[in-house]
């Protein structure tokens, strides 16, 4: 490890508070200053809770001094700003939430990484509302590339990947409706985890779309998604729509490896686009892994068409009263979003619904013959901050919208995904490729991603900040 304790994984920093060879106390105040000295390039925070996190690291120094080895002793982590942090107001990337009063309690998620001895740097930046697929905010500025600050970080989970690859934080936490953890795990570098649908708790969380929100990890490896993802799991009678599903020890079983996995790669729609960095991704984790097997997800074009009929109308739904009375404080671009939403037909939405169901049973059911399905997270590594449109199929169109074109119809299905980011040879931005597991088996996907990591395939450096 570095001798920056900071610069180390989560497991690694979380050693060092139980061992004694650091308390929770320094690692934390390390944190702050280096937020406070490198974060104005970068813009990854909205909200550094400084009072807290310290009081909440000489809480878990004095567990360590009674005995205690909580799992993330004394780990810096940060939160996307949709989730309630106790005293600070949830803007979720918006003007209009600013005149909310703060958060009365914690999320779920914030209390039971703070039972396992996390301590919390504050809130993140983000898209606005969550919908957006780029990292620029309107509001509280664009979050910028910590491995080219001229570059785009994706969205809508902005300060939650910018923040984890300039190593300010060792994990943060993200949602993805369509992509908002994945998307921006692939453009800075980062590894990420979007568990099953209804697998963890959102429970005092903004939502975006309901039916379609997930929640979770980005870290700078495998075994940090894992050690934040098995403290996260769990019954809570605040969330209804929770799966009632038995918690999985995800952590103990990563150095299964992936023999005996039958592991395929997705053809037709997600290898027919003509992105040659996307496409090179998936080879390079395809050759580590021994695979040339492939398998093709039936409709996923249909999937991503139908994601976005749900988006909209459920997400209009939701912010029409805003929209009404305070048009003028949205980005442009996100209200014109929620007024086209509030157009959509009831029976578009309906159909859309029906055709999920559908389509959830069909993409199952490749899982009876396969564990694993490889598929690329971006089109192409992150964009430069003033590029507003790609090429997609030699037609010119808006890059905003489309960078999820491969994340969106794997978020319909709900099914659980590891971003794996790898570096192509002669390129100096990272790419992820998406491993794709059976719904539940986050275990499974987290073993895939362990295995490249440890071939030295997938990586995820601190960035060295430039312009």
């Amino acid at each position: 490890m570095s001798l920056d304790p900071l610069n180390g994984t989560a497991a690694e920093i979380a050693e060092l508070v139980r061992t004694r060879q650091i308390s929770a106390r320094d690692i934390t105040r390390l944190a702050i200053q280096k937020i406070s000295a490198m974060d104005e390039a970068v813009n990854s925070f909205t909200d550094v809770t400084a009072e807290r996190a310290l009081a909440e690291a000489d809480i878990v120094d004095a567990r360590v001094m009674a005995g205690e080895a909580p799992p993330l002793a004394g780990v810096p982590y940060a939160v996307k700003n949709l989730f309630d942090l106790e005293g600070v107001v949830t803007r979720a990337g918006s003007k209009i939430n600013r005149d909310n009063p703060p958060a009365a309690h914690d999320s779920t998620l914030v209390t039971r990484i703070r039972e396992a001895g996390g301590v919390c740097l504050g809130a993140l930046n983000m898209g606005e509302y969550a919908y957006d697929f780029t990292g620029q905010n309107a509001h509280d500025g664009n979050c910028n590339n910590p491995h080219d600050l001229s570059r785009i970080t994706g969205g809508s989970s902005s300060g939650s990947g910018a923040a984890v690859a300039a190593g300010l934080v060792a994990a943060a936490l993200g949602s993805d409706t369509n992509g908002s953890i994945r998307v921006p795990a692939s453009f800075c570098g980062t590894f990420g985890l979007k568990p099953t649908f209804g697998r963890l708790s959102r429970a005092r969380t903004y939502p975006f779309t309901a039916s379609l929100d997930h929640l979770g990890p980005l870290a700078r490896s495998t075994a940090d998604l894992a050690l934040f993802f098995d403290v996260m799991q769990g019954d809570d009678p605040l969330d209804h729509h929770l799966a009632p599903k038995p918690t999985l020890d995800t952590a103990a079983a990563l150095d299964l490896g992936v023999e005996g996995l039958r592991i395929a790669i997705a053809g037709g729609y997600f290898r027919n686009q003509g992105f040659a960095e996307a496409d090179a991704a998936v080879d390079l984790v395809a050759k580590a892994l021994n695979v040339s097997r492939e398998v093709e997800i039936p409709e996923a074009a249909r999937a991503r068409a139908a994601a976005y009929v749900i988006t909209n109308a459920e997400s209009a739904a939701l912010h029409l009263p805003r929209i009404v009375s305070r048009a003028g404080d949205f980005d442009p671009d996100t209200r014109d979003r929620f007024i086209a939403g509030t157009m959509v037909p009831a029976a578009w939405y309906v159909a859309a619904q029906r055709f999920r169901t559908w389509y959830r049973s069909a993409v199952n059911s490749l899982f009876a013959d396969v564990d694993v399905i490889l598929a690329p997270a971006t089109p192409f590594t992150a964009l430069k901050a003033t590029q507003k449109t790609m090429m997609l199929k030699g037609e010119e169109v808006p890059a905003r919208a489309n960078i999820g074109i491969f994340t969106q119809p794997i978020s319909f299905a709900g099914l659980p995904v590891a971003a794996v980011p790898v570096w192509l040879e002669g390129s100096r931005m990272p790419i992820a490729v998406q491993v794709i597991a059976a719904p539940w088996r986050e275990d499974v996907a987290l073993r895939v991603s362990k295995a490249l990591e440890d071939a030295g395939v997938a990586k995820a450096p601190i960035a060295m900040i430039s312009g």
